[in-house]
């Protein structure tokens, strides 16, 4: 067994007597990326197909018509391991009153698109011709397009963008603050046009810097997510071919944080190989990068690995089971391992290995854990790429 799960296994064996399972509550769906719910509506959760539809689930039922099919403007990823398409949905705060939904995707000519759409007059139903796009960023590179975005408690939008691709990010663009390439981006929606930027955002005295930037060197951040109750951020930056990260910021400190890409991979340097700086963020967790992608990308079962692709989920704040208040959830796409810690003095304890537990695969090997999502009452779903949606419970 690698490095972290060897800690995490000895660390489990004196947790406390709570044991996890969980519950499929929807399957059939087609390279499903990411599950989330409208403020104020607790009826239905939506389901993100990565090649452009969003479904519902409705009381518990899938629902057969979609509730949005931009197809007609979104690359169809067809190549297993192709990382465009539909990556992003947000509803806005006041989606009750405005019916704005936010999205990010990727189309035919490789641009990053950030647009609003209007919900129609029947609220299953996304009125696809009301789009106003926002953000038109062109992508140099098929991979690393980051992809999720998410209103923060401030009420602003943020959205990860990756490095743009490649290997070893060869422009340097997450060291690079004229670029929003490797970073995280915070923008008001609500004012301006197409958007203000933030009167606070780090950046705004900075001569040529893109003032959208909130966050910078980051390499592919595919999921991200505010804890509810103290605004505490959690990024899940994917990593070369050595270590993957999560990182993680105190709601008390402002933006302007540099996570280190490409000086640093997780704790260790990248380029240089050898007495790098290092004054960049160090991360809160770093596990090793030991899988073999192309075989996972084939089917192929790749177990007894910590993983290859880190995906960042979510703090638990739901009520149903009140002994994981304040655990933070997060899984790897390649291995299908599920982790969880608890943050304290902006260091991680508590590390444990869920994933025989949580079991999703029915007692047989499961990897292609493509996201977490989370409800409004702050109960935790898990999304597999296959097509299935499972809840997060307590075991019977």
């Amino acid at each position: 067994m690698k490095f972290i799960s060897f800690i995490l296994f000895i660390q489990f064996l004196f947790a406390g007597e709570l044991k996890l399972s969980s519950i499929k509550i929807a399957d059939g769906f087609f390279k499903p990326v990411y599950i989330c719910q409208p403020p104020g509506d607790n009826e239905r959760l939506f389901v993100l197909e990565q090649k452009g539809v969003v479904k519902m689930i409705k009381n518990g039922k899938k629902v057969r018509k979609p509730f949005a099919d931009i197809r007609d403007r979104v690359h169809n990823p067809v190549i297993p391991g192709d990382e465009r398409g539909l990556l992003g949905l947000a509803f806005h705060p006041d989606y009750q009153s405005n019916g704005f939904v936010f999205m990010n995707y990727i189309d035919e000519d490789d641009h990053t698109i950030i647009s609003r759409f209007i919900v129609s007059e029947n609220l299953d139903k996304l009125d696809t011709d009301s789009e106003k796009i926002l953000m038109k960023i062109k992508q140099p590179f098929s991979n690393h397009n980051g992809g999720h975005m998410v209103f923060g408690p401030d009420g602003y939008l943020y959205i990860s963008v990756g490095d743009g691709g490649k290997w070893g990010d060869p422009y340097n663009n997450a060291q690079n603050l004229e670029t929003v390439f490797g970073s995280i981006l915070r923008i008001d929606v609500d004012n301006g046009e197409p958007y203000a930027i933030p009167e606070d955002n780090p950046f705004l005295k900075h001569e040529n810097a893109k003032k959208e930037i909130w966050q910078y060197g980051l390499r592919n951040v595919w999921r991200f997510s505010f804890d509810r109750v103290t605004g505490d951020i959690y990024l899940g930056d994917v990593g070369q071919d050595m270590w993957e990260e999560i990182d993680f910021v105190s709601a008390e400190d402002a933006g302007g944080q540099n996570f280190g890409w490409r000086v640093m991979e997780g704790n260790h340097c990248y380029n240089p190989k050898e007495n790098c700086d290092s004054t960049g963020l160090m991360p809160i967790l770093e596990y090793p990068n030991d899988a073999n992608y192309m075989k996972v990308l084939t089917g192929m079962d790749e177990p007894n690995v910590d993983g290859c692709s880190v995906t960042g989920g979510y703090v638990y704040r739901g009520s149903a089971i009140d002994k994981l208040q304040g655990t933070y959830f997060f899984a790897d796409y390649c291995s299908g391992n599920i982790w969880t810690f608890k943050e304290k003095n902006g260091k991680a304890t508590e590390f444990q290995n869920r994933t025989e537990e949580i079991n999703l695969g029915g007692g047989g090997f499961t990897n292609y854990i493509s996201s977490f999502g989370e409800d409004n009452n702050g109960e935790l779903y898990i999304v597999d790429y296959n097509g299935i949606i499972f809840k997060l419970t307590v075991a019977e």
